[in-house]
């Protein structure tokens, strides 16, 4: 018996006749920051970090430090006492800034050493701080399960360090554009096929949008019907990119959809259901990406979202509406 052949894969392509629809952006290779001579933090006002025992995989991590201990809840306290002498408190604090310090860096136009002094005297303030919560309290009063916690926790605390710090020490933010293709358009996307489900759709310069779950299909009819809508398209093929950094490797991702509205403001939509520290990052830089190109002018207003729910798409774009001047819309 032979079998039936597989179901042909459908055509999706920009149309010519479509171009009414067609969406550009800026391709930003990186945003740089200008930065306050004298950084500072608002310890009143700086967002808590809080670390849990539990959270923390210890063991993975530990491994390679304690020989021939296959659980950490069998550390003997010679055992700490030897991880304590390896980690101290100063050991912490010079890594951290010095991990702060690489994403400053290429930015900073004054003095490396006096960068280096300022990120050190951040950290050693926000470890004494109340901005750094430990739970269960027993971690928080010995000294040295408290520095193995933070050694352990290192990425988590750089990446709570350094948006505060870009959050409260930034004066301008200038974006790079890609130097052979400064702009980039749907319609430039490269015809490609695929198996996957898909509907044919009117207001974008794409032909059809295909779908990765129901979830993205509510979205795309919710985008097609909604009257503040002027065009769209799903951010498939299209090498709309955002760079971003995530535990100290320079990374790229493609938020879900690009919306034009009849305000003529543009609005990078985002549909995430469940969060987490490399979701935050994406966010973070993708609220950089859109201040700078707002700021630099030449591409018109910009705004972001992100859709939890399908329900919230309505509200999200109603706030996307406001003149630009209201500023971005929150999350």
């Amino acid at each position: 018996v032979v079998p039936p052949p597989p179901p042909p894969k459908s055509r999706i392509e920009a149309l010519p006749d479509k171009r009414g629809f067609e969406i550009t952006w800026p391709n930003v290779v990186r945003v740089e920051h200008a930065w306050t001579p004298r950084l500072s933090l608002d310890w009143a006002e700086a967002p808590v970090l809080r670390l849990e025992v539990s959270e923390t995989a210890t063991l993975a991590q530990l491994a390679p430090v304690v020989e021939g201990k296959p659980d950490v809840s069998r550390l003997t306290e010679i055992d700490l006492d030897d991880l304590a002498r390896r980690f101290r408190m100063q050991t912490i604090v010079f890594q951290t800034a010095r991990d702060v310090f690489d994403q400053m860096a290429p930015t900073w136009s004054g003095s490396r050493e006096v960068l280096v002094a300022q990120l050190v005297g951040l950290v050693e303030s926000f470890l004494a701080s109340d901005r750094l919560e430990i739970s269960p309290a027993l971690f928080n009063q010995d000294g040295r399960r408290r520095r193995i916690l933070l050694t352990l926790n290192m990425n988590r605390i750089v990446r709570h360090l350094w948006e505060a710090i870009r959050h409260e020490n930034t004066l301008a933010l200038t974006p790079l554009f890609d130097t052979e293709k400064p702009i980039r358009s749907t319609g430039d996307m490269l015809p490609w096929y695929t198996g996957r489900p898909w509907a044919d759709i009117e207001r974008s310069p794409i032909n059809r949008c295909v779908f990765d779950s129901t979830w993205e299909a509510s979205e795309a009819f919710a985008l097609e019907h909604h009257p503040d809508v002027e065009a769209w398209a799903k951010n498939d093929h299209l090498g709309f990119e955002i760079v971003y950094v995530f535990d100290g490797v320079v990374r790229k991702y493609r938020p879900d959809f690009l919306v034009r509205l009849k305000t003529g403001r543009a609005l990078v939509l985002e549909v995430k259901g469940q969060d987490s520290p490399q979701n935050q990052a994406k966010r973070a830089a993708l609220d950089e990406w859109v201040r700078a190109v707002t700021q630099h002018g030449g591409f018109g207003p910009w705004a972001w979202a992100v859709s939890r729910i399908p329900s919230d798409l309505t509200d999200l774009i109603h706030t996307a509406v406001r003149p630009p001047e209201a500023g971005a819309p929150p999350e």
